[in-house]
């Protein structure tokens, strides 16, 4: 009997085997942008999808349809070949696809853009109702639906083109001055530069005077004799830029400014307006970071209200507003604030009616705060509010994103403004990327996680009704040979915080092997690279190594993102110090495993996971044999102004901190095999970094090595990312392998 047990296992796993070989292997050209394959190899999705008031459209490439969220029942609305043929009659150019339609109005309408031209369609009488002219060089257009005005900007000036078609010139500034974009380096959740009020009747605007700020010396090597193309980059410590907010009116056409005083070494943050046009309101920090001002100013006359500031925000760290107030739609004397106050981001209610005597409190997250209006607290725990989605009106509801289920996620929550009872929306598992409708009744939720490779549903936001299932992707990646990837906690360096990694085995694994392994890092702020999501969000890359025979392992260290303001701001002043510790305790869990070669450890990054990759080799040398760092910090002196002071202040007024950050004070540390690869114009980690480290590796006798992609950024994209994986591969089997 035990011979026949024994025979029946060998022939088990003589079949798994045989089953395993009989799956592909992967290319980098499967597995990276770029790659020729490669999205052929992402989930089926479907890209058109959005609302119409409340009934859902798939606006896809050769047609628009409607889908009724009660029943799922679809109809089409127009063809490519119909709308092409109407704007054809009106000479108006023509589309290639719906996918930049969309539907601004919740009846009739659909707005398309052509090279020229942006048009209305009304599609119960396909026809054209409306149209404006578009400049073909127009860049950061904002239009506005219910003036339908366009704002756009061209070269550093900002214009406006108005329903009937004028354009006027906004600004008409000389360069070093730049109006309608985005500035303070898109740092506190600013994205644009225009923001049309509720009516379309005024619009705000950054100016940004930066004609003070340092050139740094970028050189397009393009051209025959080599060409300078200068960047506006302020350095931590240095003279940063000034930025002021505008009020256009387009039927005076006459711009007032908002009489906030002097604008040196301030940041103007998170624009909104009154529902009544009357008022604008910013975030305002001072350049330390470390005190915030909601203020209010008169949108006619740009006069700051009396009462101002409205709400105010201290930290001994720093504050970091991301997100404007929202009003509520049936109450406009109340809005909410987004803010880190007791440690978590949470939603606060605040009542213009019920002023009060401003009086400080102090935080629970340490610092202080002090209020104008009276104000409730709507969302508590230790978890974050990611961002508003929207109202329901009927039901006083505001819907939200949150970690609540648990930080490797992102769900979507129905909360009562009155009660602040919350209600999960949708399935519970994975990552949900969601759409509200125009009611707040139902939302268009796009999902996946580690067991789901994308399911696309209707759900209605009650939690009554039915759900609609519009996609359920199947996995592209079956018909190959994946390595097994799991992921748990380990201990902080602390010895209390939890931390999230993700472990990948080799493929084909055999547990009585020695393997080598290759930790991916990133570890700073505002990032976060293990979610419940397709493959635990593991890269291409990382599943082509382990199928070379790698372990890698991905470690979220404290410093990275959506766990709490104090697991964030434990790295401030010393930026890399306890990210490393952390990173250490993952090495120490490699070796933990048992079929993990202690000698051949290697680590990969990029951006602040560059200067992780080489402070790492250079501080633990005894550790890492192999690193490759992409695009990194090297000195932090030489970073920009927002990121930097926020998490280091000054070199000044910190220099033990940045003394301590330097990497090329430790050059000569350097004993195993670091390869560094940058873009030869790199915008964000400026090429000084990288080139003055190899100047002091020089100095102090060690031996990096060193790649460069002319004319590249802060990142490769198309065949360079394919070309960059190709090396990066090669490096680690030549010297890990």
């Amino acid at each position: 009997m035990r011979k026949l047990i024994n025979l029946i296992a060998l022939l088990i796993m003589a079949s798994s085997v045989t089953w395993a070989q009989d799956k592909k292997s992967f290319t980098l050209e499967d597995l990276m942008p770029g790659g020729n394959n490669y999205y052929n190899l992402l989930p089926q999705n479907l890209y058109g999808l959005q609302w119409w008031g409340d009934v859902c459209i798939n606006a896809d490439i050769e047609e628009v349809k409607t889908i009724q969220p009660a029943n799922g029942k679809e109809n089409v609305l127009i063809t490519l070949q119909e709308v092409n043929e109407l704007l054809a009659n009106k000479e108006l150019g023509k589309i290639n696809h719906f996918r930049n339609a969309s539907f601004p109005y919740a009846e009739k309408m659909m707005l398309v853009n052509t090279t020229s031209n942006k048009v209305l369609i009304d599609l119960t009488k396909k026809e054209i109702i409306w149209s404006q002219p578009l400049s073909p060089k127009a860049a950061n257009q904002d239009w506005n639906k219910e003036s339908r005005s366009l704002a756009y900007t061209l070269d550093n000036n900002l214009f406006v083109t108005t329903a009937d078609g004028k354009t006027q010139q906004v600004t008409d500034e000389p360069k070093g001055i730049v109006c309608g974009q985005s500035v303070h380096r898109q740092e506190f959740g600013i994205s644009k530069g225009t923001f049309w009020s509720p009516k379309g009747n005024l619009l705000a605007f950054y100016r940004m005077d930066e004609s003070m700020v340092t050139d740094y010396p970028q050189v397009n090597t393009s051209t025959r004799i080599a060409t300078l193309e200068p960047d506006k980059y302020p350095m931590a410590g240095m003279t940063s830029h000034k930025v002021t907010v505008g009020i256009y009116n387009p039927a005076t056409q006459k711009t007032v400014y908002l009489k906030a005083g002097d604008p040196t070494d301030r940041y103007f943050t998170n624009i909104s307006w009154s529902p009544d046009e009357k008022s604008v309101y910013a975030i305002e920090l001072n350049r330390d970071q470390n005190h915030a001002l909601l203020c209010c100013y008169d949108a006619e006359t740009g006069e700051p209200l009396k009462s101002n500031p409205l709400y105010e925000e201290k930290h001994t760290k720093y504050v970091e507003p991301q997100h404007p107030i929202v009003f509520l739609p049936w109450d406009h004397t109340k809005f909410i604030y987004q803010s880190q106050r007791d440690g978590y981001n949470h939603l606060y209610l605040m009542d213009t009616k019920t002023s009060i005597y401003p009086e400080s409190h102090g935080a629970a997250a340490g610092g202080s705060y002090r209020e104008s209006y009276k104000t409730r607290q709507l969302t508590q725990g230790n978890w974050v509010v990611q961002n508003i989605l929207g109202f329901n009106e009927k039901t006083k509801e505001v819907i939200i994103m949150s970690t609540e289920v648990s930080p490797l996620q992102s769900n979507a929550y129905a909360v009562n403004v009155k009660t602040g009872k919350r209600r999960l929306i949708g399935n519970k598992d994975g990552m949900h990327h969601v759409q509200l409708s125009g009611s707040g009744n139902y939302v268009i939720d796009n999902y996946t996680s580690f067991t789901i490779p994308r399911n696309i549903e209707i759900v209605p936001t009650s939690g009554k009704g039915k759900t609609i299932s519009l996609l359920t992707a199947t996995n592209p990646l079956e018909a190959y040979n994946m390595p097994e990837i799991t992921v748990g906690t380990l201990k902080a360096a602390d010895g209390k915080t939890d931390l999230y990694y993700r472990l990948i085995k080799p493929v084909n694994f055999d547990p009585n092997k020695k393997y080598p392994a290759v930790i991916y890092v990133y570890g700073g702020p505002h990032a976060q690279l293990i979610h419940n999501n397709r493959n635990y969000d593991a890269r291409g890359w990382d599943i082509y190594m382990a199928q070379l025979g790698y372990v890698m392992l991905t470690v979220d260290n404290r410093g990275s993102d959506n766990r709490g303001l104090e697991f964030e701001n434990c790295t401030f002043r010393q930026l890399g110090t306890e990210e490393m510790k952390d990173q250490v305790k993952g090495v120490d869990f490699l070796k933990s495993l048992g079929y993990v070669d202690n000698n051949r450890i290697g680590v990969h990054g990029w951006s602040f996971g560059g200067f992780m990759t080489t402070n790492l080799m250079l501080t633990y040398p005894e550790l890492f044999k192999v690193g490759v760092a992409g695009g990194p910090v090297i000195d932090w002196a030489y970073y920009e102004v927002m990121y930097g002071e926020r998490y280091m202040d000054t070199p000044q007024t910190n220099p033990e901190g940045y003394k301590n950050a330097n990497l090329k004070l430790r050059a000569g540390n350097l004993k195993g095999r670091l390869e560094v690869i940058i873009g030869a114009n790199d915008p964000t980690c400026v090429p000084q970094h990288s080139i003055s480290f190899l100047r002091a590796c020089i100095d102090a006798g060690t031996q990096p090595d060193f790649f460069m992609y002319p004319g590249d950024g802060h990142n490769m994209f198309g065949r360079d990312r394919v070309h960059l994986y190709e090396r990066i591969t090669r490096y680690f089997e030549d010297h890990l392998k």
